[in-house]
């Protein structure tokens, strides 16, 4: 489905015409990516900080040997921050877009080093931040389009 917007006023006076394509649900699926991915890293944050026994490997086994007490609080931090760029980024902020790259690029970082304890769910998130990182950077622009 194509929809054209009103033509906008280019800077020598001429009409323009924005064609909005498919890939703004790319874009919105990516905010919904983020925004739930947020409630789950903040799910994971607050298990890490309530049962450090429940993962595959001891806080000795990641990638980085850090306590799971310090990964659960930046878990929980970290998706606050994922849920709300994820509401910017379906609200069509330009910012966002920016932002959201940024921290998918972080969050699946971060998800690479946890991988010994939580190897499925690790897989799974870093495989949706490259589809975040693609939709925002390759199709970014015509959320902008689709909301002026």
């Amino acid at each position: 489905m194509v929809h054209t917007q009103e033509p906008a006023a280019s800077a020598a006076g001429r009409r323009e015409t924005h064609e909005v394509t498919g890939w703004v649900g790319w874009i919105l699926f990516a905010g919904i990516i983020m925004f739930t991915g947020g409630f789950f890293n903040v799910i994971e944050g607050i298990v890490a900080l309530a049962r450090d026994d429940f993962y595959l490997v001891a806080s000795s086994g990641l990638v980085i040997d850090v306590d799971y007490t310090a990964y659960g609080w930046a878990l929980l931090i970290f998706g606050l921050i994922l849920v709300f760029a994820g509401y910017s980024v379906m609200a069509g902020r330009t910012w966002a877009r920016v932002t959201a790259v940024v921290l998918a690029v972080v969050n699946a970082i971060l998800h690479m080093v946890f991988m010994p304890a939580y190897p499925l769910w690790s897989i799974m998130v870093i495989t949706l931040d490259v589809f975040v990182i693609y939709a925002l950077v390759v199709h970014g622009r015509e959320m902008k389009d689709y909301k002026s």
